[in-house]
């Protein structure tokens, strides 16, 4: 099992590997962040070149010699469409969440966030009994401690996973339930619309998402702004402040006693490259 540190506030922002896997952790000390989210590969492939013994132990050293309190979060590829009826991509986004996997385990990582799928015509229901299927097709291989964290979506095109109910439904059809936890995006969520402009509404919201999902089973917050409005179904993020969730409700979602336990990544476009960041976790702490 994974070891962790424990801290009262886990805040970070997904960050460039580029330069190798261990460049993540340094940039993330310099910005004073204590997680991380990191891609392990690029993610605009399903292929990877194997990890190096190297890689590993000089990432795996990085990190423990580092300020970071929590394991860094992996994302998974964007190619990956666990919904698809397509036998050729079907095959391939579970050959490609099984290498992310591997990876995760390889690396100490203890979560994968990984994006649903889009049910491309099929309807809502088949796409989701897709998800399940091949799910329990990748686990069935994978022996490994790492979690997937299904994201929350904005509901754009034919994508699922833009309501808590969806979600809910994907953990419950597949048989390896304890292997299943969830990734919050706040601009999807509002995107998706579940209203996010008062305190009232983020306890609406959380309150909602524990009577149907469970909070036990948030294991990551991707903690951005929005460019659009509430249910739009448009996935756009903006920077902390300068969008259309108020900053005193972002401020909830890292505060909440209830949260604590969930690393929050911020993916807003970047400002001064990585150490814009800086400023936009000032601005939440």
């Amino acid at each position: 099992m994974f070891t962790k540190k424990t801290t009262s506030l886990l805040l970070g922002s997904h960050l460039s590997i580029q330069g190798g896997l261990h460049k993540a952790i340094e940039r993330a000390e310099e910005i004073g962040a204590t997680a991380i989210q990191i891609w392990t590969k690029n993610g605009r492939t399903l292929k990877a070149t194997p990890l190096l013994p190297e890689d590993i132990d000089n990432f795996k050293t990085t990190l423990k010699k580092s300020s970071i309190t929590q394991m860094v979060v992996a994302h998974a590829s964007y190619l990956i469409n666990l919904a698809s009826s397509d036998t050729h991509i079907a095959a391939n986004s579970r050959a490609g969440l099984l290498v992310e996997l591997e990876r995760c385990e390889q690396l100490g990582i203890p979560y994968l966030v990984v994006h649903p799928g889009a049910h491309t015509g099929i309807g809502e229901e088949k796409g989701i009994e897709n998800i399940a299927h091949n799910l329990d097709k990748v686990l069935e291989k994978f022996q490994g401690p790492t979690i997937i964290a299904l994201e929350t979506m904005a509901g754009q095109g034919t994508t699922l996973g833009n309501t808590f109910e969806q979600l809910n439904m994907m953990r419950n059809l597949t048989t390896f339930k304890n292997k299943i936890g969830f990734c919050f995006d706040t601009c999807h969520v509002n995107s998706a619309g579940y209203h996010l402009k008062t305190s009232e509404d983020f306890e609406n919201v959380i309150s909602e998402f524990d009577n149907i999902i469970g909070l036990n089973h948030l294991k990551v917050i991707h903690l951005n702004d929005s460019k659009t409005e509430c249910d739009s179904h448009v996935d756009r993020h903006e920077n902390i402040g300068k969008g259309t969730i108020p900053l005193k409700v972002l401020k909830l979602f890292v505060h909440d006693p209830r949260l604590v336990h969930a690393p929050k990544i911020l993916e807003t476009p970047e400002q001064n490259g990585h150490l814009g960041y800086k400023d936009e976790m000032d601005l939440l702490r």
